[in-house]
């Protein structure tokens, strides 16, 4: 029998009384200083928005502050109160909540609830984001864009309460639980982190040949000429594609937004289509072409690139443009995520809010051309690698996912007794 079972059957043998929110608790609104009124140092406060953005379930220090000024005419939580945003874009997010439990009081923003209470603070959180929870909290939401929960609503909501002993020990469980999610999950993006470098390392020395800093344009060295990529292919440039040209089949299509959010090295399916009139007058790459980005909103992104290795021509849109080429066109794509090309690109970025590289000065760039078997010797061996990081990189979310199913599971039934089991 566990320690939880013995004090169950110690302290609460006929079962776990459920109490209205408002029997144990005060619910009050908070106040109304804004992101503006932030200051670098001053009176410690929440704003709802962080309630979803920067914030676990408890805290004891706030990241951000308000003057003391402002701060006569606010509300305040006070250690262990419970701050709830009754405001959100969706039905997940309302009701997220954070309990406080720094020493001192912290001003409180509005669309929020400040709720004042008896019983142990974490205990309540966890509460609050069980699914017993919210399917109390679906019942009370109302709006379409905005979805909210009326404060004086949530005093209607119930939930067990079993003496503080019992609860402490939940707490205890749970915060274990929690903590050994948490490792896994460092361990898990630290292994990526590092086969990710580990790739970068091996694709940066696979492309390096000693070429770009010993050779000079035209030149060999160990039967490996450096070129600029404008002698060894053309670049053309996509046409007026929008989205609002998408149709559900027809012939494929990319849209230059899709090649950082969507594609990887190379891909032989479009995620979308446009109509065979609109590709009539479109222009078109084909199976082999590189398909480029040409604009971004950072350095990082810009002429990030696709190896289209489909056996139809598809259509490609303005901000974006396709490489027709003779080499593998895998070694292509790749070589454009190396460091070599990465620092050859950002010379000729240009752009303020919008960063661009221009299609002249694309083909200015220099690009090692070995043999076309060493070309894919270097591709076999990167596949691999990207093969491996790829396995990595799917199966990370996938654990976290499910050490987050497992958790939501025991927390649930953590927070459920005899008298009043939950079923999902």
């Amino acid at each position: 029998m566990s320690r939880l079972d013995e004090l169950i059957q110690e302290l609460c043998p006929n079962g776990v009384e459920e109490k209205r929110l408002g029997d144990i608790a005060t619910v009050s609104r908070g106040g109304n200083f804004q992101k503006k009124d932030y200051v670098e140092d001053g009176v410690p406060c929440i704003h709802y928005g962080q309630i979803y953005t920067q914030y676990g379930l408890f805290i004891d220090k706030t990241i951000s502050f308000i003057s003391k000024e402002k701060a006569k005419k606010q509300k305040f939580a006070v250690k262990n109160d419970v701050v709830m945003a009754v405001t959100s874009e969706n039905i997940d997010d309302v009701c997220k909540c954070v309990a406080w439990l720094g020493d001192e009081a912290v001003a409180i923003s509005g669309h929020t609830a400040i709720i004042h209470h008896t019983i142990n603070p974490k205990y309540l959180v966890y509460y609050l984001h069980s699914t017993m929870f919210y399917k109390q909290k679906t019942k009370l939401a109302h709006g379409t864009k905005v979805i909210e929960v009326t404060p004086d609503k949530l005093l209607d909501i119930t939930l067990p309460v079993p003496p503080l002993e019992v609860q402490s020990e939940i707490v205890r469980i749970l915060d274990n639980f929690t903590e050994l999610t948490a490792e896994l999950t460092a361990e898990l993006t630290a292994e990526l982190t590092a086969r990710k470098k580990q790739y970068e390392h091996y694709r940066n020395k696979l492309f390096s040949f000693n070429v770009l800093n010993c050779a000079t344009v035209g030149n060999s060295l160990n039967n490996i000429v450096v070129m600029p990529l404008g002698e060894v292919g053309i670049f053309t440039r996509g046409s007026g594609l929008q989205k609002k040209d998408f149709t559900q089949t027809g012939v494929g299509c990319i849209h230059y937004g899709q090649i950082y959010t969507h594609y990887g090295t190379y891909a032989n399916r479009t995620k979308t289509f446009v109509s065979q009139e609109f590709a009539k007058k479109a222009r078109k790459a084909k199976h082999g072409d590189l398909i480029i980005a040409t604009t971004s909103e950072n350095d990082e992104d810009v002429c990030k690139a696709v190896a289209w290795l489909g056996d139809e021509d598809i259509a490609i849109s303005s901000d974006a443009c396709f490489y027709t080429h003779s080499l593998e066109p895998k070694y292509v794509a790749y070589y454009f995520q190396t460091e070599q090309f990465q620092k050859q690109k950002r010379g000729f970025i240009t752009g303020t809010k919008v960063r661009r590289v221009n299609t002249s000065d694309l083909a200015k760039i220099k690009i090692p051309v070995p043999s076309i078997e060493e070309q894919r010797r270097i591709v076999s061996i990167l596949d691999k690698f990207d093969m491996l990081t790829t396995s990595i990189s799917e199966g990370l979310p996938k654990e976290i996912e499910l050490r987050r199913k497992q958790y939501e599971y025991y927390r649930n039934q953590l927070l459920s007794f005899p008298d009043n089991k939950a079923t999902d």
